[in-house]
């Protein structure tokens, strides 16, 4: 196959859609040699945050000096941003090489893979070709029946914060997909999960107990943040000081959950040192998660696509622009609660600019300002992601500022406007 190829291949050839189950991820991975078996992962699962936590971990490790790969979904512009090793993407080559190889197995099983489970296969394959230390591997969607989680034994599971989405698939309350989500703990591994509802807490505690897998959780009460600026933050943890690029008060505890998986870590024999791990926390970089992308007017970019991520984005609009208009432009998947995202948005927006992101599963933008004429502000209907760029910054003039948020496929798409491609 040739890269074009193997693009259309791996995001259209599977059987999406097909029943939740680890049968067919398990039975190609057979054929391929089981290449996870000869990986040490990280493994991650959450609604919110995993992406954040997994590029802070593949950072302190790469400052640890380990060959580190790294898996996460979805991209935000090329395909290729899902597979990395040492913060290098996959390339063309390699990427249409790699999904040959799984395409031949694939092809002789009697049950055909989903997307999700050949493109988690192809990363599998390449990350032990390549001969990675360490992987940090973020799920799907979900976790008891997500295709990472294929792991037998990783060097420890991490849990995020547990929020409501893909409820059609996950369940309509924070249990039961916290119970999903908990699927990821393995016997006798240790489990870091973020510091949340004692109700979702119970659920991690339980199936840990049941299963003697050691479970930690960082002290959220013991970040004493010193310094915070939208371009990095300065806390302490612990008695030990750490510098972020990434801003937000939702980062500072990722982190926390990160700091905390590498005590993990160290404890099964891992060699972090602190300066590596300090480095490696200042060093992480996650495009696309409250991004000041220009700053002529002020322009934010957050991939945001739930009601957790709308109130991280709020709560930072309202505390790094305080006295700014804001501009927000919004574009949503139709799947998405979209009605609870903009009744928490609106609390920090001026004025909106609406379109589609770039997908199938868009929201048409005349339907988004139909559901945001309720708030009563001033909305601009945009045809394009380029047009609607344009036009909220034209909006903001030289007093206001712009956050785009919505969807990941909202996200790429005006970073590919603002030229950061």
């Amino acid at each position: 196959m040739e890269y074009a190829e193997a693009l259309a291949y791996l995001d259209r050839a599977g059987s999406a859609g097909a029943e939740p189950s680890l049968r067919r991820i398990t039975a190609l991975l057979a054929q391929l040699g089981d290449p996870q078996d000869k990986l040490k992962c990280i493994h991650i699962a959450g609604t919110n945050g995993k992406g954040s936590c997994a590029a802070m971990l593949a950072s302190i490790l790469r400052a640890s000096g380990c060959r580190t790969g790294l898996y996460t979904s979805p991209y935000l512009y090329r395909f290729t941003e899902r597979m990395q090793i040492d913060g290098r993407e996959i390339d063309g080559e390699a990427l249409a090489r790699f999904a040959s190889a799984v395409r031949e197995k694939a092809d002789k099983l009697d049950e055909r893979p989903t997307p999700f489970e050949l493109i988690t296969a192809t990363a599998l394959l390449w990350f032990a070709a390549e001969r990675c230390d360490v992987v940090v591997l973020e799920a799907g969607l979900g976790g008891r029946f997500d295709a990472t989680n294929v792991l037998a034994s990783p060097e420890c599971s991490v849990i995020m914060n547990i929020g409501l989405d893909h409820t059609a698939v996950l369940g309509g309350t924070r249990e039961q997909i916290a119970a999903e989500k908990a699927g990821i703990i393995k016997r006798g591994v240790p489990c870091v999960v973020y510091e949340q509802d004692e109700r979702v807490m119970e659920v991690f505690r339980k199936r840990a107990d049941s299963l003697a897998a050691p479970l930690t959780a960082p002290r959220f009460s013991a970040i004493k943040t010193e310094f915070d600026d939208l371009e990095g933050q300065v806390f302490s943890y612990c008695g030990n000081q750490y510098a972020l690029s990434l801003p937000g008060a939702h980062q500072r505890r990722n982190a926390a959950v990160a700091i905390e998986t590498a005590a993990v870590l160290r404890a099964r024999g891992w060699n972090i040192p602190q300066d590596a791990l300090e480095h490696g926390l200042y060093a992480a970089s996650w495009p696309g998660r409250f991004e000041l992308c220009c700053d002529e007017p002020p322009f934010i970019v957050d991939g945001g696509h739930n009601p957790q991520c709308a109130e991280a984005v709020c709560e930072c609009l309202l505390h790094y622009f305080p006295e700014r208009r804001r501009v927000l432009l919004v574009g949503v998947l139709r799947d998405k609660d979209y009605a609870a995202m903009a009744a928490i948005l609106d609390r920090a927006a001026d004025e909106y600019v609406c379109t589609a992101p770039e997908s199938e599963r868009a929201l048409a933008a005349e339907e988004l300002a139909g559901c945001l004429k309720t708030f009563g502000k001033k909305i601009t209907v945009c045809e394009s992601v380029a047009d609607a760029v344009d036009a909220a910054k034209r909006l903001a003039g030289t007093d206001g500022m712009v956050c785009a948020f919505g969807s990941v496929y909202l996200a790429g798409a005006v970073r590919y406007q603002l030229g950061l491609y």
